[in-house]
């Protein structure tokens, strides 16, 4: 009995392989001359290239409805969803209901549907942070989000902070420290590391940790996690102090040589990168006949005056020293 069903199922298996090639043949090649097929998206026909025969009509079109002229446009109607991102804690994978008691069509939602919808939101909540990890993961990256919001940090950092975070996050080197703590420590390096710093007492205003923790965390995560961070670059500072003061581009290209100058006589070495840059715009604000205060770059660059005076001088001396009499 249990050989005759084999034979049977293998016979049937072996009948639909065979109708599977025939129709496979007659998709590719036209059943009355044997030329070639292609099919007509826009009319949904397939059809002979050599005698026109209409082998199928009424395809299904699988294609979109909607039309789009350039790149940007076909983005915009595609319905895919949004790419992952590592910005999330689940990647921008999980399903996010709307805190708007609206249906599709704007109409407000009866009292019975509200409390519906409000359960569902609960246990959607619940559901994307099942596990202690996840929940760190969250408060991390909202962390990071909204510090990164805060110092006006482009996209590119925020991504970056949240890696850095993943890998601290998985190679356990959270136990002992804040979330905040090492948070702050990805951003300051990832930010960095994109050649868009900031101070350290720029990201501790926005912090909710102090800045000595910030700066022991932020060496513990470089050496553990092995990450390379140049020194920072005073020039990264500068369109940053010029723009917030409002001064010209003569200015940023002065500040840019006086710097310049000042690496070819090593009075980089040692010297706080933000106390240059903010030397740098006052000297050359000074230079083009504009008017700025100490104090005016001191409020922006966040450092003392004593410290803009010094570097300067300091500046001014070595833009004298590299200039050929």
């Amino acid at each position: 009995m249990t050989d005759t069903r084999i034979r049977t199922y293998t016979n049937e298996k072996e009948q639909e392989k065979e109708e599977t090639t025939e129709r496979s043949g007659e998709q590719e090649h036209c059943p009355e001359c044997g030329g070639r097929l292609i099919t007509d998206e826009e009319h949904a026909e397939t059809v002979c290239t050599d005698c026109g025969l209409v082998v199928e009509e009424d395809e299904v079109d699988r294609g979109p409805e909607w039309r789009a002229f350039d790149a940007s446009e076909k983005d915009e109607k595609s319905r895919v969803g949004a790419p992952t991102t590592n910005m999330m804690h689940d990647q921008g994978l999980s399903t996010n209901i709307g805190w708007q008691n609206k249906d599709a069509y704007g109409r407000a939602l009866s009292s019975r549907q509200r409390q519906k919808m409000q359960r569902l939101r609960t246990w959607n909540e619940r559901f994307r942070t099942r596990d202690s990890k996840e929940r760190n993961l969250k408060q991390a990256l909202g962390e990071i989000d909204r510090m990164a919001s805060a110092l006006g940090l482009p996209e590119n950092v925020r991504e970056t902070a949240s890696v850095i975070y993943r890998r601290a996050l998985e190679e356990d080197l959270l136990p002992g420290r804040s979330i905040e703590g090492v948070a702050t420590a990805s951003l300051y390096a990832a930010a960095r590391q994109a050649g868009t710093p900031r101070s350290l007492d720029e990201i501790s205003a926005v912090s909710r940790v102090e800045k000595m923790e910030l700066t022991r965390t932020y060496r513990y995560i470089i050496r553990e996690l092995g990450l390379e961070v140049k020194p920072a670059d005073p020039e990264h500072y500068v369109p940053r102090f010029v723009s917030d003061l409002d001064l010209s581009d003569e200015t940023e290209r002065m500040a840019r040589e006086l710097l310049e100058s000042a690496r070819q006589e090593g009075v980089h070495s040692g010297k706080s990168p933000v106390g240059l840059a903010a030397a740098a715009v006052y000297a050359a604000a000074l230079l083009t006949n504009e008017k700025v205060t100490q104090n005016d770059v001191s409020d922006v660059a966040s450092i003392s005056e004593v410290t803009i005076r010094n570097r300067y001088k300091e500046l001014l001396e070595a833009s004298d020293t590299a200039t050929p009499a």
